[in-house]
């Protein structure tokens, strides 16, 4: 099979898709401006080409067989795809453009949000598109330009730059609205331990760097965001342990409790703005690394970089 078979020419696939959207010959002749014999003729062409067919043809009704329901499903969004792109082309003019980025929700929310109307004045040229956070670490998806990832800042294929979160703190429900004071490490026996399923020996760590051994760091519920918990400390369920970076408006604004100076540790995981290799270069991609790596929480501190 040569490369050739395997990239057929566009006006075939248009030709195409656009008879499916329509539901006939007819109507897609009209939209493309050609005859009816000629899109025909180049939807034969191209199953000629593929040596497939795509449509089922019985009184000059069409019918796509199963093969070209699933060719075109891939055609439509390819196509797609390619006019957007088109369309980021042309509106920024050959400057800035878009840029397709995943990240974490809490940390989008909390420190990425409030940040991005300084870089919108800055860099009005790109136009930035989140892409849900469920494709953030496949970077092989065409759609997917970078990603704010969680963790030690070691993913294959990518370049890393730190960004925040090493900086854990430890928070507790308001004075008061507790049945346990807590004046000492100690006291933290009597609490319940939130813990986050990305980070499940976070306790063990915070225990081993204040060395205390009364406490079971394994036990307690599990959440599986950060803001999550953080609103379950805010009602008096426990303690937790949460980089400072995504509850430091919490603690400023009183809803939540610093019980112990020098309470929290440092953690070796964080946030890290990654992106595959081969995009390194990519504009949008390079104005916004230029303008977020100077907001990191440790300045200077990029050992993936």
């Amino acid at each position: 099979m040569t490369l050739r078979r395997l990239n057929p020419p566009l006006q075939l696939l248009r030709a195409f898709s656009t008879v499916v959207r329509f539901g006939g010959v007819s109507r897609a002749a009209e939209s493309l401006h050609l005859t009816q014999s000629a899109v025909s003729k180049q939807v034969q062409e191209l199953e000629r080409w593929i040596g497939v067919v795509l449509f089922e043809r019985s009184r000059k009704r069409l019918a796509l067989t199963p093969a070209g329901e699933r060719y075109e499903k891939a055609v439509r969004a390819l196509l797609a795809q390619l006019e957007a792109a088109t369309l980021e082309l042309i509106t920024s003019g050959g400057e800035g453009g878009a840029l397709h980025l995943s990240a974490l929700p809490t940390f989008a929310a909390k420190w990425l949000i409030p940040r991005l109307p300084a870089f919108q004045r800055v860099e009005p040229q790109v136009t930035l598109h989140f892409v849900p956070f469920v494709h953030g670490y496949d970077f092989q998806r065409p759609e997917l330009d970078c990603s704010i990832l969680f963790g030690d800042g070691h993913w294959p294929g990518a370049r890393s730059h730190y960004l925040a979160g090493r900086d854990v703190a430890l928070i507790a429900p308001r004075p008061g609205t507790s049945d346990v004071a807590i004046r000492s490490v100690d006291d933290l026996a009597h609490c319940t331990l939130l813990r986050h399923v990305t980070v499940p020996d976070a306790w063990l760590r915070w225990c081993e760097q204040h060395g205390v051994s009364q406490l079971d760091p394994l036990a307690g519920p599990q959440f599986d965001q950060f803001q999550t918990m953080i609103r379950a400390v805010t009602v008096g369920m426990g303690v937790a342990l949460v980089p400072r970076c995504l509850v430091q408006d919490e603690i400023v604004a009183g809803t939540v409790h610093e019980p112990l100076a020098d309470g929290g540790y440092r953690s070796e995981l964080g946030y890290w703005f990654c992106y595959p290799e081969g995009r390194a270069r990519l504009a949008p991609l390079v104005r916004f690394r230029d303008w977020l790596l100077p907001q990191t929480e440790d300045l200077g501190a990029d050992p993936a970089d």
